[in-house]
């Protein structure tokens, strides 16, 4: 079983920034992807970056231009550098890892990331 651990998130004033961190039990190189998503209360869980095998990235719109995600394969970590914070940001955000074959996916606790005005 993977376990995936997020952390990083907290309060901020909108304008600032937060890197979330997401550590695996297991090498990273190893899932077809990983991805943050988000959710919002009253909303549904959306998707926010993600990285692949290769190293590709994809953003939502939401967030190209100012969010960054990034991995340390020695640490088994995917970051998620956040800058220039909206209060429309504020969701608890999530990291998920897929597997290289087949539909397996795993899900972290997820951190919650509050900013304010």
């Amino acid at each position: 079983q993977v376990q995936l651990v997020e952390s990083g998130g907290g309060l901020v004033q909108a304008g600032g920034s937060l890197r979330l961190s997401c550590v695996a039990s297991r090498r990273i190189v190893g899932f077809k992807s990983i991805d943050w998503y988000r959710q919002a209360p009253g909303k549904e869980r959306e998707l926010v970056a993600t990285i692949g095998y290769g190293g590709n990235k994809n953003y939502a719109d939401s967030a190209k231009g100012r969010f960054t995600i990034s991995r340390d394969n020695a640490k088994n970590t995917v970051y998620l550098q956040m800058n220039s914070l909206k209060i429309e940001d504020t969701a608890v955000y999530y990291c998920r890892a897929g597997a290289l074959l087949g539909p397996t996916e795993y899900w972290g606790q997820g951190t919650q990331v509050t900013v304010s005005s």
